[in-house]
């Protein structure tokens, strides 16, 4: 899918959004590369959570395709790539933060403060 190709679903911004970046894995791809240095394939994939090899891929190129990231490669044989965000990725952080801060004020969990790169549990009282 290309931006000037991609037919959405909906007039809705919400709706054409999430078509994007509303899946499981998409929102945790971006969390790595902006805030805990995961750069590389590998990396990526052994995050947190997990992710299968074949999502991954599906889910960088996609984020590519609609020019949230670019690829470099740094190695020829084989051929291996690090993936970084562009400015339009880097401006989902307020999204993110926000996504994180509701999280962190109604399900508990960790908080991931971007400035210092440091987590804390989280208690429920924060916000």
């Amino acid at each position: 899918m290309r931006p000037d190709t991609h037919t959405f679903r909906s007039r809705c911004s919400i709706a054409r959004t999430l078509e994007i970046l509303g899946d499981k894995w998409t929102l945790l791809v971006l969390r790595d590369l902006m805030w805990h240095g995961k750069d590389r394939f590998k990396a990526l994939q052994e995050s947190e959570e997990h992710i299968p090899a074949n999502l991954l891929s599906e889910r960088l190129k996609r984020l590519q395709d609609w020019g949230l990231i670019e690829k470099e490669a740094y190695q020829e044989r084989p051929t291996r790539y690090r993936y970084r965000l562009t400015e339009e990725g880097r401006s989902l952080e307020p999204v993110l933060l926000q996504i994180m801060r509701w999280g962190h004020a109604h399900l508990g969990g960790g908080l991931f403060d971007p400035v210092s790169g440091r987590s804390q549990q989280a208690t429920p009282d924060k916000a």
